[in-house]
């Protein structure tokens, strides 16, 4: 039986409030779910959303989950919060309540995060629940519908799921769809006064007019051939990308604030000496650095005590305001702190069939570590594919916007078969291998 009541929650929820207060925090109010271990592996599973729509996938990932579970290779979170107003958040019965401390005080700095972050401001987190369960129910009518079914919605949720995050990745930009872009040059070029327009080539009738990095509400948008059932499903999968872009490219800054905000409040809030030290204890496992990887709690959690120590706290809350992982890092992220980090670059090579060290952080080689980190946070690890252009044939013109990353071929195939079976149509696209040009 747990060491704990629900009234005990209760009072030390109210105290940890109060200490938010203090430090000038403003979160959504947090609403705690009780849960057994099972039930938070369904949520893991789930990413959290409590009325996320069914699909075989998720039921894989719990699998998995369970199986590393009970073979000892992986624990489950002491937390899982969702962006909503209120915030759901989930504690887990076998938990003492140490950890339900911990995890409550990390839980606030998470709200405040999702509350004051720019990136989130679009998310609509007072109708999150709401929308995901609207989403959730539309599935499943489609799969219980005698003439759709099953195997043709998961068809459709497969194909959307292997491009889902070629969404923008620049919240609070409005993306402006053909008509609305096309009404926006044609009134550029009739108020053209110096005929700068009329001596470019610019295609008024061209689609799209500008690069489209929204592929999937491109294809929703313009395959004639979908059904409404079909196109309302690409556009779920769109707007729930869209929910969790924010949370892809602030990983480490989130993490990072959450774990500061629940160092403050517990060394604050009056604990039982033994609750204290089983506190040190998690705290330590939460922000320790991983071998031969990135741990997004610990390195946002030591460039956020950098901030404080150097400008103070009040610049910490304005940094979690205004910045995102890549900007964080980069402003953030200097010499002083890579070399106590002790982070350094790597790469495979093929030919010796090892990864091989290829920049540490000395004085000449700690903005490449810096740089080649960027390179990965988020979603800068997934390769950007735009729609360039839709031919009057109907084939759809497609170019991997090259950073210099090759794509991995084999794996770039089986995407390019499910963009395939969306567009229901001839799809060409370009892309850079080995300084070469390929279309396929």
């Amino acid at each position: 039986m747990a060491d704990w009541s629900m009234e005990e929650l209760q009072e030390w929820d109210e105290k940890i409030c109060e200490l938010g207060e203090k430090l000038g925090l403003d979160w959504y109010p947090i609403e705690y779910e009780i849960c057994d271990y099972k039930e938070m592996m369904g949520h893991m599973a789930y990413t959290g959303l409590p009325t996320h729509y069914r699909h075989w996938s998720f039921g894989k990932s719990f699998d998995r989950i369970q199986t590393e579970y009970n073979l000892g290779m992986s624990g489950l979170p002491y937390e899982m919060i969702i962006n909503s107003n209120p915030s759901i958040s989930y504690l887990m019965t076998e938990n003492p309540m140490p950890t339900h401390l911990l995890t409550m005080a990390h839980c606030v700095g998470h709200s405040d995060f999702f509350k004051n972050n720019r990136m989130f401001a679009e998310t609509g987190a007072d109708t999150a629940i709401d929308r995901f369960k609207a989403a959730g129910k539309r599935v499943k009518k489609y799969m219980e519908d005698p003439n759709i079914g099953v195997d043709e919605v998961e068809r459709i949720l497969d194909a959307c799921h292997a491009i889902k995050f070629q969404v923008p990745r620049t919240p609070g930009i409005k993306r402006r769809n053909h008509k609305q872009l096309k009404k926006y040059y044609e009134n550029l070029i009739k108020n053209d006064t110096q005929g700068w327009w009329s001596s470019t080539n610019f295609d008024i009738n061209k689609i799209p007019l500008e690069p489209d990095t929204n592929l999937l509400a491109f294809i929703a948008e313009h395959n004639r051939y979908l059904e409404e059932w079909e196109r309302d499903l690409i556009r779920i999968v769109e707007q729930e990308s869209l929910y969790f872009v924010p949370q892809a490219c602030t990983k480490i800054m989130n993490e990072g604030w959450a774990c500061m905000i629940h160092e403050k409040i517990l060394n604050e809030l009056g604990i039982p000496d033994d609750y204290y030290l089983s506190f040190i204890r998690l705290h330590n496992q939460v922000v320790r650095p991983h071998l031969g990887r990135v741990n997004p709690y610990h390195l946002g959690f030591k460039i956020f005590k950098y901030i404080e120590k150097h400008h103070g706290f009040d610049e910490c809350l304005r940094v979690r305001e205004t910045h995102n992982d890549e900007t964080f890092l980069k402003t953030f992220l200097n010499y002083e702190l890579c070399k106590e980090l002790n982070l350094f670059s790597y790469s495979f090579h093929q030919k010796e069939g090892y990864n091989r060290i290829t920049d540490i952080s000395g004085e000449d080689g700690w903005q490449t570590v810096r740089d080649d980190l960027i390179k990965n946070v988020g979603l800068n690890s997934i390769p950007v594919v735009m729609v360039k252009e839709l031919l009057k044939d109907g084939t759809l013109i497609l170019e991997h916007e090259h950073d210099g990353r090759d794509l991995e071929l084999s794996e770039a195939n089986k995407v390019f078969e499910h963009i395939n079976d969306l567009w229901q149509g001839d799809v060409r696209f370009t892309t850079i291998i080995e300084d070469e040009t390929w279309e396929f």
